[in-house]
């Protein structure tokens, strides 16, 4: 794909709830071995969040850290798996609570966990082209494991933002390339009427996950002239601790530029913000000159990369909202009981 000439990240904002439960809460209820888990907790939604509510927490943060008010955004684009209305637009409810104005384009995307980075190259795109001057790209999803089913220890709850708008000396990060690959490889689905989604095991590492995701990011290195020693942090997708790290063996990356696993650090796989809510923890740190490759995995399957280099706006900008670590640290334990009422897996 061509370069990005026009396109940043002007604020970024996460939302984490605060609710969490631990993997050895689970495993004591369906008689697993608790020292061998993928995680030891991940977030949970509570009575009163869903897709929406965390959306607009995480663009309260990405508005705030922009300095850009909710009027002068023109699209806002929401991924997501896990929106409250079957047919009814998560996009335009984001939009009328944030206050945005009328005069703005807004599309619900699916794409399994890619559709938050789905979200950024739409509207990189509107951006780049000059359809608007600032957008709204977001990832957020609720978990959807079915109880008892391995995804129950890592499908967690989440959501991320980002505000794009045209290159400026006061921007977060700027977008240099990206690429997108896609595959028809069936690894994971949710037929209609069906309450949780359906994975084919092992499968959905190779040749699904670790396919696309190398794929990817092979791709946008070669074709604008990168090696692994020009990229100062690397990002992927998060569905379990292994993953990334197997990813980044494979392209001899070192673990110390791999961004610290969000599964590890007790938020969970949080789908469509999963890559994005990575990219946020690295921007957090990140010095100005620096350059992130992200990569995203969705099933079904695909993976969007891209390139972008850290640009002198994060110093100031960065403190305006919470990180992702100061939300981490909010937590409540919840137990199983209380995690199905939450997540209304009891249906009468």
């Amino acid at each position: 794909m061509p370069k990005i000439r026009n396109a940043a990240i002007h604020g970024y904002g996460v939302y984490i709830p605060m609710f969490r439960i631990k993997g050895a809460e689970l495993a004591k209820v369906w008689g697993k071995n608790a020292s061998d888990l993928p995680v030891k907790e991940k977030a949970v939604a509570g009575l009163d969040e869903d897709t929406v509510t965390m959306a607009v927490e995480a663009s309260k943060y990405a508005l705030k850290r922009a300095g850009v008010d909710a009027s002068s955004i023109s699209a806002v684009h929401v991924g997501t798996e896990s929106k409250p209305y079957a047919v009814k637009p998560s996009g335009t409810l984001v939009a009328e609570i944030l206050g945005t104005s009328r005069k703005t384009t807004s599309a619900d995307l699916e794409f399994a966990c890619k559709a938050g980075t789905e979200a950024v190259q739409f509207i990189t795109a509107l951006v780049e082209a000059g359809r608007i001057d600032y957008g709204l790209a977001i990832g957020a999803d609720t978990a959807q494991g079915r109880p008892g089913d391995a995804l129950e220890y890592t499908a967690a709850s989440g959501a991320a933002a980002l505000v794009i708008g045209p290159a400026k000396n006061d921007c977060v990060a700027k977008f240099d390339y990206s690429v997108s690959f896609v595959t028809d490889t069936p690894d994971f689905w949710r037929r209609s009427y069906e309450r949780y989604p359906v994975h084919a095991s092992r499968f959905t590492g190779e040749p699904a996950y670790f396919h696309h995701t190398i794929s990817a990011v092979n791709t946008i290195l070669s074709e604008n002239g990168y090696s692994v020693n020009d990229i100062d942090y690397f990002v992927f997708h998060q569905p379990n601790v292994k993953f990334p790290l197997a990813v980044a063996k494979v392209l001899s990356i070192p673990t110390s530029k791999v961004v610290p696993g969000l599964v590890a650090d007790m938020v969970g796989n949080t789908y469509a913000a999963c890559s994005m809510v990575a990219l946020a923890k690295i921007l957090d740190i990140a010095s100005p000159g620096q350059r992130i490759l992200a990569t995203s995995y969705g099933s079904g399957a695909g993976s969007d990369s891209f390139v972008l280099t850290v640009c002198d706006g994060i110093l100031e900008k960065r403190n305006r909202a919470p990180t992702y670590t100061e939300l981490l640290s909010r937590r409540k334990e919840i137990d199983y009981s209380t995690y199905l009422k939450y997540r209304d897996k009891i249906r009468m």
